[in-house]
């Protein structure tokens, strides 16, 4: 009997030490298991410093192109945007209006003079109507002037009907009228005038006007053309002088 309660005594006493070394043992293999990690780390560093700092690199590289990208799409309003609206035929007051009202920026980028037009309706636009957009994107505006703009003359005696018709033409003027002289030069340019009154290179003019050149019939000449050549003389001189 004694035996047996002996052997029961060391069967207990294993049974509660193997108990008691069971709850111990995760706490030491946790406690344990940080310092060998982190060694184990350290050792990977010493071994291999390239291929870690290579990591570390990629690591660095990734993060900055994510925030790079989170911040443009940020900067960039990306994925929303606003649908211009049509401008055209309406005054500029009304196209600013419009146009600030779904958020853009209006902006007068040129003016044509255009006698079919009412002074300040829009004639063009950019970007085009229904075009998608960022927000407060600037819309450039072309609008009907209110007056014609104003050129000076070119010099055009002395040279060919085409050259003269292509010069005042380049310079705007689109109404040129010819009045046949009589001169031995056939069509060549011998004055220029604008409301009936002769003009020299260099005079201020509108794009609009009715520009009037004098070009020689190449008429041969005898006695009573030549006093009608000096008559025309005398008028051109006395219109200039008048104009002065």
């Amino acid at each position: 009997m004694r035996k047996f309660a002996s052997k029961f005594s060391s069967l207990r006493r294993k049974f509660l030490c193997a108990h008691t070394l069971q709850d111990e043992n995760p706490l030491q293999v946790e406690e344990t298991q940080k310092p060998n990690t982190l060694r184990r780390s350290m050792s990977f560093m010493k071994r291999h410093p390239i291929l870690f700092n290579f990591l570390l690199i990629m690591l660095v590289g990734f993060g900055v192109i994510w925030m790079a990208l989170i911040s443009l799409d940020i900067w960039t309003d990306h994925g929303s945007y606003e649908v211009v609206p049509d401008m055209k035929g309406l005054s500029y007051d009304q196209a600013v209006k419009a146009l600030e009202s779904v958020g853009l920026k209006p902006e007068l980028s040129d003016s044509i003079y255009d006698m079919t037009t009412a002074p300040g309706t829009v004639l063009e636009q950019s970007p085009r109507a229904r075009t998608k957009v960022k927000p407060h994107r600037t819309v450039y505006l072309t609008v009907t002037a209110f007056s014609p703009k104003m050129i000076s003359l070119p010099a055009v005696t002395d040279m060919s009907l085409r050259q003269a018709r292509s010069t005042l033409e380049g310079a705007g003027i689109r109404n040129i009228r010819e009045v046949l002289v009589p001169s031995e030069y056939k069509d060549l340019v011998l004055g220029v005038k604008f409301n009936g009154v002769s003009v020299q290179p260099g005079a201020r003019v509108p794009t609009s006007a009715t520009i009037t050149i004098e070009v020689g019939e190449g008429l041969s000449l005898d006695v009573d053309s030549v006093d009608t050549l000096e008559a025309i003389e005398s008028d051109r001189e006395a219109s200039v002088l008048n104009l002065e």
